[in-house]
């Protein structure tokens, strides 16, 4: 018995402390929405475990940017009153971080020519595409690990409610190919061993 609650305590204090990894994060305008927004994304950091999917512990929030993975991982306001939005930003932006990494630099890239073959003439410009051919298939990429997180951190229906609601805001034909094709794209990237 003594080993069983020894056991539970180990498991119990090093998933604390994977939710405790010190994280850096600043805030750019120093504005009330931004430092309610560092405020939410503590809580969700300690409601949710998602050392798995931290590359990153230097964070910058600033109200007047895009989301963006580098070269600091910033996230905006907007989603302050929105936990799992900003939950799977902030997984979004962290796996750019993963995908990037060099020893994953040319799994990446025959991921991409592999999804290039698959999804032929993908658009390549915003708010359907990325921002050029290749951001627009690692995007495929990035998506597709954002989701399955979602559905470890949130659970398949919140995940899904997530997902849906970004084919309608930004990167809408990469989440609706992400959402249509998910085990061909999973395919890839286990093929790859591009999973976190």
């Amino acid at each position: 018995m003594r080993h069983l609650i020894l056991a539970a305590l180990s498991v119990c204090a090093s998933s604390a402390a994977a939710q405790g990894q010190a994280l850096d994060i600043t805030l750019k305008q120093g504005s009330h929405a931004e430092a309610q927004t560092r405020e939410q994304l503590q809580r969700l950091l300690k409601a949710y475990d998602v050392s798995r999917w931290i590359f990153t512990t230097s964070i910058s929030i600033d109200e007047k940017s895009i989301p963006h993975s580098h070269p600091v991982l910033t996230l905006h306001a907007r989603h302050v009153h929105d936990e799992e939005l900003l939950l799977s930003t902030f997984v979004h932006e962290q796996l750019h971080w993963f995908v990037v990494a060099q020893q994953r630099v040319a799994d990446t890239q025959q991921a991409v020519n592999d999804l290039q073959a698959l999804f032929p003439g993908a658009p390549t410009r915003p708010p359907e595409g990325s921002d050029g051919e290749f951001s627009t298939y690692q995007h495929l990429l990035v998506c597709y690990l954002e989701y399955r997180a979602d559905q470890e951190l949130l659970g398949e229906l919140k995940a899904r409610q997530v997902m849906e609601f970004w084919t309608g805001d930004h990167y809408t034909w990469i989440y609706q190919t992400v959402l249509q094709h998910p085990r061909e794209i999973g395919n890839i990237i286990a093929k790859y061993k591009l999973i976190p």
